[in-house]
């Protein structure tokens, strides 16, 4: 389904399907940065509550959950949108005349 890390291939290897319709947009971006922000705060707060530790290990809880977590999850949540736009044969928006 992928080219690359997130770039769509023209067709899949498999069965030749093409990937004319596949348009994710930034709907992908939107889920993960909302799932790995929560992750982060709640990582956070977790720290905080349990060890009470300095402001670098706060960081680096808070960047593993910000950085790591959005590269793990972009390209199976762009894989499962991507998925469902042609199970609903989803289209662009359009007003009928």
């Amino acid at each position: 389904m992928f080219d690359g890390y997130l770039a769509v291939a023209e067709r899949c290897r498999s069965c030749g399907l093409s990937f004319d319709f596949a348009d994710a947009g930034d709907g992908a971006a939107w889920f993960v940065m909302l799932l790995s922000g929560a992750a982060a705060v709640a990582a956070a707060l977790f720290v905080e509550f349990h060890w009470q530790p300095s402001y670098w290990a706060h960081a680096a809880v808070a960047l593993a959950f910000a950085i790591i977590l959005p590269l793990v999850l972009l390209r199976p949540v762009k894989g499962i949108l991507l998925c469902q736009q042609y199970r609903t044969e989803a289209e662009e928006g359009r007003l009928s005349r």
